[in-house]
């Protein structure tokens, strides 16, 4: 769900809440640079970010659409040849059927005539149930490389948006392509233990995101570079971290 702006495990212990939008990062990751360095990035993040520039990226978009200060608007600025958005005919009134349908549609175009190019989704809220629902029946034959799942929302609340109910019924099978869940500890359309549940329904990682909304434009997250820091992990030939 997007505000009307114009408009994977489960957490260990230690798995604190992060600074607002910003994945938590274990304390052993070793000493910081010094003031004014400019570190260099090792061997691993270099292969994962040559991996993620060898993929296409599709955003899918929760309930209304994402406007221009949200995460993955800017994606599409800053990335034009990589990062496209798989629009839909009325972002009020969403259709599931004819939106998974394009999904399928376009992933399947992408994989035939472009079989070297892996793609990878970046849905955010309504986007995320989409993915899970068009990965069940498409099963193991879902031609995607993986996804980044952020902020899914809890429509089995009585006080979802009358435009969702068909909604309701959330696909929970686990997904055939590896994915992360990115979820906020305040989300008002989510509480973290239904996004826990989602992540291990889905056999998606979970990272939390700290105190950080709905994860959209009013997250104030920018160009959100924690979140395709993310997005390179589910790259194919990049190391998971």
């Amino acid at each position: 769900m997007e505000a009307a702006e114009d408009k994977p495990s489960p957490m260990t212990a230690d798995d604190a809440p992060a600074r607002a939008g910003q994945p938590r990062v274990s304390p052993a990751a070793g000493p910081s640079p010094a003031p004014g360095a400019v570190a260099s990035p090792g061997p691993a993040e270099a292969a994962a970010v040559a991996a993620l520039a060898r993929c296409r990226v599709l955003t899918l978009p929760g309930w209304q659409g994402s406007g221009p200060g949200h995460w993955q608007s800017r994606w599409e600025a800053l990335y034009p040849a990589q990062v496209e958005r798989l629009e839909q005919d009325d972002w009020w009134w969403p259709r599931r059927g004819d939106w998974m349908a394009r999904l399928d549609e376009t992933v399947r175009n992408a994989a035939a005539h472009d079989p070297g190019r892996p793609v990878l989704l970046a849905a955010h809220s309504l986007g995320c149930l989409l993915v899970a629902r068009w990965a069940a029946w498409a099963g193991r034959h879902a031609p995607v490389a993986g996804a980044l799942l952020v902020a899914p929302p809890d429509l089995a609340r009585d006080d979802r948006p009358p435009q969702l109910a068909p909604w309701a019924d959330v696909a929970r099978q686990r997904l055939p392509f590896p994915a992360v869940l990115v979820a906020s500890e305040d989300d008002p359309w989510c509480a973290p233990s239904r996004a826990h549940a989602l992540a291990a329904d889905w056999g998606a990682r979970r990272v939390s995101a700290g105190a950080a909304g709905h994860l959209n434009a009013d997250s104030a997250l920018g160009d959100w570079p924690a979140g395709w820091a993310l997005l390179r992990t589910l790259a194919p030939g990049a190391v998971p971290i």
